[in-house]
């Protein structure tokens, strides 16, 4: 059999193909007379004199020339050291099925191309790949350094995503045995100790040993990183890639172990083919290994940047049988793989939880820090036992623990929406003065956590606002976004407002490429701004323009009551507002949407529904009041009341009117006259009864409820059953019996409209009575709009719900009409 090259020829330009040292006897066997006789004559020319040039190596973009020696027999394959050779994307992975412990076959690839250099060009699919150093994966820049030249701010926000996570791992000597450390380098490799391991690689090529193949890897990964590229590009050391997939599955799980850790040393991409081989072989052998080897194993894999996320589940599945082996370290470093693989099984987390609370009196503060991030990112909460034991040991040691680990500390109770006193006490002490060494990012999750928790402590936010406008530039707009509603939300505003909020507004406009990707952000900006009676037109007409409502239609976040919220808030606020607002069809899809969340939550808190049936009887029945939405896009719902210019209310709820007249209908109950006297007696009251005097009223109701209570169990000689709805729809004076409610006359007209709130502790700071950014806004527009806002606060109506009828009534009788005097 013959082997062929297919060259192609390029005009006006000359190729000169690079050699192989050695080749089968088949490469010389044909040639055609044509091509010999070209031969022939250009040798001829070489005699004669030339003038002396300098040849140069062409390589045209994308030029291979495929070779595959292992599909003729006897041949062997030498390589050209400077040959610019690269392992198709696949080859390994796709030939690793059928490769043994005796090598089947070796297919390779020689790829030129003028694009990239012969020492920037890698052999391992990197030619599209970036060639990441240890220290690249551990340290990469998130984002431009700013034009201002201010050393001491770009230091502090010079943080490590990656390596910041892993400090705990320090602590202890245990964590050698269980993670991998850049601090803890060997000597580094000289290029002669380089060159003398490749040559070897060329001389025993494929009878290398496992063993060896590991010790090579191994020996190359201390090569220093400016000489690496060179390496990669090295024909003998993808020979030595291609010797370790043909040889893994004989690979002794220290010696696989070995390689990974030369690959997170030689800084392989996370996407490399290469890698696909190795983590089906390392999810085969799982099993077989211990656990510290199994925790290793799934940090290598961290530190390359790669997610296996077969392998971890492998891993947890392990741990959730031999969860009460875990030793201190193992328990630290499985959370911390756990948090960087975003997820773990919710029986797991419980046996970590009780093992975390066991352990917690000997974790060192930076362990615990990386335990309440690792559950965190998982999005897995603790105990609020745990919680609140973290809490004491944190709070005793503030001051020793680093700014990171107290951060991740304060994420955790933000998740958890645990309360621990002791613990914000001091981080009010203790946060303030080290907001200037804290980075944008740390500060941007402590305001967060503080929002989330309802906490409002002023000097922190003080500290916080006075630090923002200078670092403004370090920002993404996540950040922008959180930072702006930590303030609003909290209904806070610092000192330096103008300043602080104008440093923010400039940053998003900057920014706006990021709201493309990121549309919930912008939308957080504006509300929070909103809260703070801010209003950008320019930056609000394009959130409410239909390009940026698709792109929020396509955000993995509902984002409807967030579009509706802002857009009823420009509505109400900004009368001189002319930008884009939404189609009056998504609008009422919001209202209904908010509305049948509301009435579910309504019929779980008996605060409201015990309010509303109060108000009711006390009026006079419901069409004197309607509970509903007043302003839809403020998301919570109000007792609306009309009152007349004499005080007194007025029947203007014409759907509880029109319900409570179809239910006489439907009951078919015929009025004697000697039901009409019991009823009539004792329990007619007029409607200025109910403003003269509280006394009267708790008399008449005493009597009507006594009323109610014996006519659920007596009947009368006709048979009918006096019910409720009966005893209100007889005993409720000015009720039409037919048509509509009469419309109001022009001196009703100028009464006023109540909207009366029974508020609750969530709309307010925690520990305090001021109230939130959402509910400060909806007073405020209610107020615009010409409604009287009466509150019922929780702090005097949650008592009174265990007290008797006639107190809560005189109670909400005073609130209703005693304020308005």
């Amino acid at each position: 059999m013959t082997a062929g090259i297919m060259c192609r020829r390029f005009a006006g330009r000359s190729c000169r193909a690079a050699a192989f040292s050695t080749t089968t006897q088949a490469w010389r066997k044909k040639i055609l007379p044509r091509k010999a006789e070209e031969c022939q004559r250009a040798k001829e020319r070489d005699k004669e004199p030339k003038p002396p040039t300098m040849l140069r190596l062409w390589k045209p973009p994308e030029y291979r020339v495929s070779f595959n020696p292992s599909a003729y027999p006897g041949a062997k394959c030498v390589y050209h050291e400077n040959a610019s050779v690269g392992l198709e994307s696949g080859m390994l992975e796709s030939d690793y099925g059928r490769i043994g412990a005796k090598q089947v076959r070796n297919t390779y690839s020689i790829t030129c191309s003028r694009r990239l250099s012969s020492t920037k060009n890698t052999l391992l699919d990197l030619e599209n790949d970036k060639v990441l150093s240890p220290q690249a994966f551990f340290k990469q820049p998130t984002r431009l350094v700013p034009v201002k030249d201010d050393r001491e701010i770009a230091n502090v926000e010079d943080y490590d995503t990656k390596e910041d996570p892993r400090t705990f791992q320090k602590q202890r000597p245990e964590y050698g045995s269980l993670c991998y450390s850049r601090y803890e380098l060997p000597e580094p490799l000289s290029m002669e100790e380089c060159h003398h391991i490749l040559q070897k690689v060329a001389v025993f090529k494929s009878s290398l040993k496992p063993g060896v193949i590991a010790d090579y890897f191994l020996k190359l990964s201390c090569l220093p990183e400016e000489q690496r590229s060179a390496l990669m590009s090295n024909t003998r050391f993808a020979m030595l890639c291609r010797y370790g997939v043909e040889n893994i599955q004989v690979f002794d799980i220290s010696e696989l172990i070995a390689v990974l850790r030369a690959f997170v040393g030689l800084a392989i991409a996370p996407t490399h083919s290469m890698l696909n081989v190795y983590e089906t072989e390392c999810c085969r052998r799982a099993w077989s290994m211990n656990l510290d080897q199994q925790l290793l194993v799934a940090d290598l894999w961290r530190c390359l940047g790669r997610v296996v996320p077969r392998y971890l589940e492998i891993l947890l599945s392990y741990v959730n049988l031999h969860w009460k082996d875990l030793t201190l370290p193992q328990l630290v470093q499985l959370v911390y793989l756990i948090g960087e693989g975003r997820k773990a099984p919710e029986e797991l987390v419980k046996k970590l939880d009780v093992l975390v609370l066991k352990h917690l009196d000997s974790l060192s503060l930076e362990e615990v820090g990386a335990i309440c991030l690792g559950f965190f990112k998982s999005q897995n909460g603790v105990s609020e036992q745990t919680m609140r034991k973290i809490g004491d040991k944190v709070s005793a040691h503030m001051a020793d623990i680093s700014n990171y680990a107290l951060v991740n500390v304060f994420k955790m109770f933000r998740y958890t929406h645990v309360d621990h006193v002791d613990f914000l006490k001091q981080l009010g002490n203790v946060i303030p003065p080290r907001i200037p060494t804290i980075g944008i990012q740390g500060i941007m999750h402590i305001t967060l956590a503080c929002s989330a928790l309802h906490y409002l402590n002023e000097k922190l936010m003080n500290a916080v606002a006075s630090s923002v406008p200078s670092r403004a530039a370090y920002c993404r707009s996540k950040d922008i976004a959180k930072l702006l509603w930590s303030f609003g939300s909290l209904n806070y505003e610092p000192p330096n407002a103008e300043e602080f909020y104008l440093s923010l507004e400039e940053q998003m406009h900057t920014k706006m490429h990021e709201y493309d990707k990121f549309p919930e952000h912008l939308l957080t900006c504006l509300l929070a701004l909103a809260f703070a009676e801010r209003f950008p037109h320019d930056l609000i007409d394009y959130a409410l323009s239909p390009k940026f409502l698709k792109l929020g239609s396509n955000s993995k976040f509902d984002l409807r009551r967030d579009f509706f919220t802002l857009d009823g808030t420009v509505e109400i606020e900004c009368p001189g507002y002319t930008g884009h607002r939404l189609p009056p069809q998504f609008r009422q899809e919001a209202a209904e949407m908010l509305w049948t969340l509301a009435q579910k939550e309504i019929a779980m808190k008996e605060e409201v529904t015990e309010a509303l049936s109060l108000l009711q009887d006390m009026l006079g029945g419901p069409q004197y009041i309607k509970h509903h939405m007043i302003l839809p896009h403020t998301r919570s719902t109000d007792f609306e009341i009309h009152l007349d210019c004499d005080r007194k209310s007025l029947p203007f709820n014409s759907e509880a009117a029109s319900t409570l007249k179809l239910e006489l209908k439907e009951n078919g109950v015929v009025l004697t006259d000697d039901l009409m006297s019991q009823l009539v007696k004792g329990t007619s009251r007029s409607q200025s009864a109910v403003i003269d005097s509280e006394d009267k009223i708790d008399i008449c109701l005493q009597k009507r409820a006594a009323l109610q209570k014996q006519s659920l169990s007596t009947s009368f000689t006709d048979g009918v059953p006096l019910t409720g709805a009966l005893l209100d729809a007889v005993t409720q004076p000015k009720m039409p019996c037919e048509g509509p409610l009469p419309p109001l006359n022009k001196e009703q007209n100028r009464g006023m409209k109540l909207a009366v709130q029974v508020s609750h502790r969530n709309h307010y700071c925690y520990g305090s009575k001021h109230l939130l950014g959402l509910h400060s806004l909806k007073r405020r527009q209610l107020s615009q709009i010409g409604y009287v806002v009466i509150e019922i606060p929780f702090w005097e109506w949650f008592p009174l719900l265990r007290r008797s009828r006639s107190e809560k009534l005189s109670y909400l009788h005073y609130k209703v009409f005693g304020s308005l005097v």
